[in-house]
């Protein structure tokens, strides 16, 4: 094996979102939310923000339920009457010698799409910037509930899973 790689290397990931409203618990608005993205079925383990050079960017998969996903997630919680918005941003930087990766920046907040937006393309060129690298375009997807219902709990979700070289995905 190879010093310098990972022992879990990306070579794949895909983006998603979710939205949910409940009026029983926070934690049901949250499982529906994971519902709506198409992830609920699997555990989710949290990791930063950098994409490994070559990874592809995929359609969602479907794997087995139960299975392990590293992904960068975001949620937002809120009740009756509040705007609330999750979302990630990324994009491929380049160092001076060459070398490019990703960069994935995230924000939450109780606030509406295009300030969110905003938000996330200024920490991705932060990011960029900070490192010394140059950040070409920037993509990103974010879940709002504009005015979750009176009486109800909402949540949002955005996850950027990484996937596995042997994944099920194919670009």
């Amino acid at each position: 094996m190879d010093p310098y790689n990972g022992l879990f290397l990306p070579k794949k990931f895909f983006v998603v979102g979710g939205k949910a409203v409940s009026f029983e618990s926070q934690l049901n608005a949250f499982d529906q939310a994971l519902m709506d993205a198409g992830i609920a079925q699997y555990n989710i383990v949290p990791v930063s923000s950098i994409i490994p050079p070559g990874a592809a960017e995929v359609s969602r998969v479907d794997l087995t339920p139960g299975s392990v996903l590293f992904s960068v997630l975001v949620r937002m919680d809120g009740v009756g009457g509040e705007t609330i918005s999750a979302g990630v941003a990324w994009g491929w930087a380049k160092r001076p010698d060459g070398l490019s990766y990703g960069l994935i920046a995230e924000a939450r907040g109780y606030k509406g799409m295009r300030a969110l937006e905003e938000e996330l393309e200024a920490k991705v060129r932060e990011m960029a910037k900070a490192r010394g690298m140059e950040v070409g375009e920037v993509k990103h997807r974010i879940e709002t509930i504009e005015a979750v219902p009176r009486g109800a709990y909402g949540c949002v979700v955005v996850a950027f899973v990484y996937l596995p070289a042997d994944g099920a995905a194919s670009p």
